[in-house]
């Protein structure tokens, strides 16, 4: 009987170990400062980050511990076939979560891609989406109804799959699909590409690909303060989530009466007062 109970206790001790074991190692993969990053390519690629090469396409740095430490980067994906542009684009790497680079290459402005990511967000009850692309003014699609022209945030959304599509004269459709989750904000950069059958598809390669199109900027002018707050909506009771400094520019992604929507270096959203704030 005292044998049972030895082997009874034993197990107990090993099954309790395992189990602080799974917790710990749970958490500290949380915490561990570390995201994870997926690249494809349609034509094979080096993939270099911070100048740095990486990889080849297709790469996933998804598994604890080969996921990259959260900050900002600059992800360079090189097609090893000549006479293709390489695809430059700043990414962030956010803790747990998986941003994905995806680019097609081609002849000129012929390429087209998305850079997809999650931002965390102060309401976890809510789930988010950010639409930018190069052209702007792009119609968007979602789940095919017209929501609106890019850069747009759509809030409120249903934690679930759903299908974006954008559209624009002279531009091949593009169509993505994602899925939202609430506490985050999905956000999306795409780069379109030129219909062949356009008049403009008629140009050399040598004009710029729709990726460094620009977007319409604003920039801080002087406050009484010395800098701008920027708070979670466009009210002057909304919580302030940060501060910016006159001189300083920011890509406009919204805009709504007295304000201005922006995207921080941090990845946050928020709003200013266009009092304190001039379009470029």
């Amino acid at each position: 009987m005292k044998t049972i109970k030895k082997i009874i206790f034993s197990i107990l001790i090993i099954i309790f170990a395992i189990s602080i074991f799974l917790v710990v190692s749970y958490f500290l993969n949380r915490n561990s400062g570390k995201g994870a990053l997926q690249v494809t390519s349609v034509q094979k690629s080096k993939v270099y980050l911070n100048g740095k090469l990486l990889g080849e396409t297709p790469l996933c740095k998804c598994e604890y511990p080969n996921m990259l430490d959260v900050g900002d980067y600059t992800v360079k994906v090189v097609p090893e076939q000549t006479g293709l542009d390489p695809f430059e684009e700043k990414i962030t790497i956010s803790p747990s979560v998986l941003t994905v680079v995806d680019r097609t290459f081609g002849k000129g402005a012929l390429s087209e891609g998305s850079v997809i990511s999650l931002v965390p967000i102060t309401d976890k009850k809510d789930a988010q989406i950010l639409v930018i692309s190069f052209p702007d003014r792009t119609q968007v699609y979602l789940d095919g109804n017209l929501e609106g022209i890019t850069p747009l945030l759509l809030k409120n959304q249903t934690e679930s799959d759903h299908e974006i599509k954008l559209t624009r004269d002279g531009y091949k459709d593009k169509t993505i699909r994602i899925r939202t989750v609430k506490g985050f904000r999905l956000e999306s950069t795409v780069f379109l590409s030129i219909a062949e059958n356009s008049s403009a598809s008629a140009l050399p390669s040598s004009v710029p690909t729709p990726t460094i199109i620009s977007v319409t900027k604003i920039i801080i002018s002087s406050t009484p303060t010395g800098f701008l707050r920027v708070r979670a909506s466009n009210s002057l009771s909304a919580a302030e989530i940060g501060q910016v400094n006159p001189g300083e520019t920011y890509n406009l992604l919204n805009e709504s009466e007295g304000w201005y929507q922006i995207k921080l270096v941090n990845g946050k959203i928020g709003w200013v007062s266009n009092q304190y704030a001039t379009k470029q």
